[in-house]
C-alpha cells in the first residue's frame, strides 16, 4: 500500500484560531512567526507532530512555514530531527514555494537532506530562469522536484514545464483539488501524466471554479477514480491528504479521509 501522509499546511489557519479572513498569506505569515523562535520551537513542533500522529498519520509533508530555511538554525533542524525520531515519523516531502534565487533554492535542498525528505513539492520560479542550476542542485542533494499544478489548467501545460524530465529529477506533484478548480478531471490528469508523477496531493473541493477544500468524497473531485487510476499506472509513491479549511480544525475530516483512502486502496 502507498504511504499515506498528512500535509502540515492543513493547519494554515491554526495560528489565527481558525479565523483566517485575510487569505493564505495571512496564515503563512502567522505560522512562520509562531514557529520561528528557537526557545519555543521544540514544544511547538512536537505539538504539531503529535496532532498529526493522533489523526492517524506516521508521515507528513512539512510545509515550509513550519520549518523554513529563511529562519531555521541548526538548532531548529536538530530539534526537528530528534522529534521526528522520537515519534517514529518521517517527512516525505517539503511543501511550498521553493525559492526564487539560487541561494534560497539550495537552502531548501540542504534542509530536505537534513530532515530526510526525498521530494520538494511545490512551485519553483527559478526553474524558468535557470533550469540547469535547479537540476544540478537536485542531483547534488539527491532530490526530486515535484512541481505542483497551481496555475496549470491541464496536464499538457504541466508536461511542457517538466520538459525532458531533467534526467529524472523533474516531475509533478498532482494536486487533485487544483485540477478540479480549473475544471479538469483529476483522474484523467493522473492517467495522462503517468510516470511524471512523483507525488500526490489528494484534495477535494466543494465546487469547480472555487478552492474551498473539504473531506474526501464530499466535493466534486472523483477521488475514488483518482485512486483507481493511480493503482492502474502502478504509482508507488506517497499520497498526501490535503485539506486546509480557514474556519475550523480539520482533524476529524483528516481522520475520515485517511480511513476512506485506506479502504479504497484495499479494495483496488
Amino acid at each position: 500500500m502507498n504511504l499515506i501522509s498528512c500535509m502540515s499546511a492543513n493547519y494554515v489557519a491554526r495560528q489565527l484560531n481558525y479565523q483566517m479572513t485575510g487569505g493564505w498569506g495571512q496564515g503563512e505569515t502567522a505560522t512562520n512567526l509562531y514557529f520561528k523562535p528557537i526557545r519555543t520551537f521544540p514544544l511547538r513542533f512536537e505539538a504539531l507532530l503529535k496532532e498529526i500522529q493522533d489523526a492517524g498519520f506516521d508521515a507528513l509533508d512539512c510545509w515550509l512555514a513550519h520549518l523554513n530555511p529563511t529562519w531555521a538554525s541548526p538548532d531548529h533542524v536538530e530539534a526537528a530531527h530528534e522529534l521526528l525520531e522520537a515519534y517514529g515519523m518521517s517527512i516525505v516531502s517539503l511543501a511550498g514555494g521553493m525559492g526564487r534565487t539560487p541561494e534560497e533554492f539550495e537552502a531548501i535542498c540542504e534542509l530536505a537532506g537534513a530532515v530526510g525528505a526525498p521530494v520538494l513539492g511545490g512551485g519553483c520560479p527559478l526553474l524558468a530562469t535557470d533550469r540547469e542550476l535547479v537540476i544540478g542542485l537536485l542531483q547534488k542533494y539527491g532530490l526530486k522536484l515535484a512541481i505542483e499544478n497551481h496555475p496549470e489548467q491541464n496536464p499538457e501545460e504541466m508536461l511542457a514545464k517538466i520538459g525532458n524530465g531533467g534526467e529524472g529529477m523533474l516531475g509533478t506533484a498532482v494536486d487533485t483539488g487544483w485540477y478540479a478548480t480549473q475544471g479538469y478531471d483529476a483522474a484523467q490528469a493522473i492517467r495522462r501524466l503517468g510516470p511524471a508523477i512523483f507525488h500526490v496531493h489528494l484534495k477535494d473541493v466543494r465546487a469547480v471554479g472555487g478552492h474551498e477544500t473539504c473531506r474526501l468524497g464530499d466535493g466534486v473531485v472523483p477521488v475514488r477514480e483518482c485512486i483507481r487510476v493511480l493503482v492502474e499506472i502502478n504509482y508507488t509513491g506517497a499520497i498526501s491528504i490535503e485539506h486546509e479549511p480557514e474556519s475550523y480544525n480539520p482533524d476529524e475530516d483528516l481522520k475520515a479521509s485517511r480511513s476512506l483512502l485506506v479502504d479504497w486502496l484495499d479494495e483496488l
